[in-house]
């Protein structure tokens, strides 16, 4: 396929039967679900696509992007209900912009934000699991608020990382890292009362907000200090942190592109 045509087209998703984004054989992932649907639409063979963030199975995404590459002209209006048409209802499409050969969806600089949600204290309604990770045991917030600041800024995560792979990169700048009533999202099912933990950088290594949060949850029950919390950020060789918070709390919540 020669490709002459490029698109960055914004989409959001619920995660909880999906293994994620990037496809993989014999499981149902965002990917394979798009890719199904852009065959059924153009035919197969003629686009290709590249995503801007492979979130992990059960993960979900406010807003989240992949970049389209075809060999013939798309009208973006009637593309996006055409799309959305066929998308099933979890999966839908927010805008579709097209974009020119410089555009790389990887490359081009930005920054993401996570919301982790989480409740306390309770066994809330079932119908909140696929968005709330909901703790029974009691979670000292104030002190989780404390140890959310000390992420802020530059630092070494090479605890906070499974599976590196050769090169990569452990020192990210957090730019937002606080935690703070849940009021980004609502349902009349979701617990009385909820928190979001949020954070941003121009990039995340693979379950670093998860081992953040596990962190933040470990310190809330009295089981770690603040005083480790530093410590596990100075950059000394070690095991990489065991606890990962559960995967139905996290959501993707917003790229921005620069």
């Amino acid at each position: 396929m020669k490709i002459k045509y490029y698109y960055l087209i914004q989409i959001q998703y619920l995660g909880f039967r999906y293994h994620g984004w990037l496809k993989q054989p014999g499981l149902k992932t965002i990917e394979s679900m798009v890719k199904k649907t852009l065959g059924y639409i153009l035919g197969p063979g003629k686009y290709k696509l590249l995503g801007t963030s492979r979130t992990d199975s059960k993960v979900s995404a406010n807003h989240s992007a992949f970049e389209l590459f075809t060999d013939a002209p798309l009208e973006p209006d009637p593309f996006l209900m055409e799309l959305n048409l066929n998308l099933p209802n979890d999966i839908r499409v927010l805008k579709i912009t097209a974009v020119d050969k410089s555009f790389n969806i990887i490359n081009s600089p930005r920054t993401k934000e996570y919301l982790y949600l989480f409740s306390f204290g309770e066994k809330p309604h079932p119908f909140s699991a696929p968005l709330i990770s909901s703790f029974q045991d009691f979670l000292d917030i104030e002190l989780m608020k404390q140890g959310a600041k000390i992420f802020l800024g530059p630092h070494d995560f090479r605890r906070y990382c499974t599976k590196p792979k050769p090169g990569t990169q452990f020192k990210r700048d957090i730019l937002v890292s606080q935690i703070e009533e849940n009021r980004a999202f609502s349902a009349s099912f979701f617990p009385e009362k909820s928190y979001a933990y949020r954070i941003e950088s121009r990039g995340f290594m693979r379950n670093q907000v998860r081992l953040i949060m596990g962190q933040l949850l470990s310190l809330g029950r009295g089981e770690i200090c603040l005083a480790e919390v530093r410590e596990s950020l100075g950059g000394k060789a070690g095991h990489p942190l065991r606890y990962i918070a559960p995967a139905s709390g996290l959501i993707l919540n917003k790229i921005e592109f620069d």
